[in-house]
């Protein structure tokens, strides 16, 4: 599956085949957001938070390429991330674009 920012794929006809979607909510166990609380105090980088947010990315990309395989689609175009807090200590992570077909 080729993903894309793009709103086309070089040098291909693309038809339209729709919006495609991935998502997932993550969160650190109490004893992690802890420790990652202290590093707050001294800065630097929260690495367990970084790879948190890494796996999350991830996973919605996989599950938003999933269902553009589902659809027959040969490519994701206009690819997006956003996040948000859904609470203290979750985040959700959605991942989107537009599913095409080469013809």
């Amino acid at each position: 599956m080729i993903l894309v920012t793009t709103e086309t794929v070089s040098d291909r006809n693309c038809a339209t085949l729709g919006l495609v979607t991935g998502n997932t909510i993550q969160s650190k166990h109490m004893f992690s957001d802890m420790g990652q609380g202290f590093k707050t105090m001294v800065g630097g980088e929260l690495k367990s938070y970084t790879e948190m947010m890494a796996k999350s990315r991830a996973i919605a990309t996989q599950r938003m390429i999933d269902q553009a395989a589902a659809m027959g689609a040969d490519a994701i175009v206009g690819v997006r991330y956003t996040s948000a807090s859904v609470m203290q200590q979750a985040a959700e992570v959605l991942a989107y674009g537009t599913a095409v077909k080469f013809v």
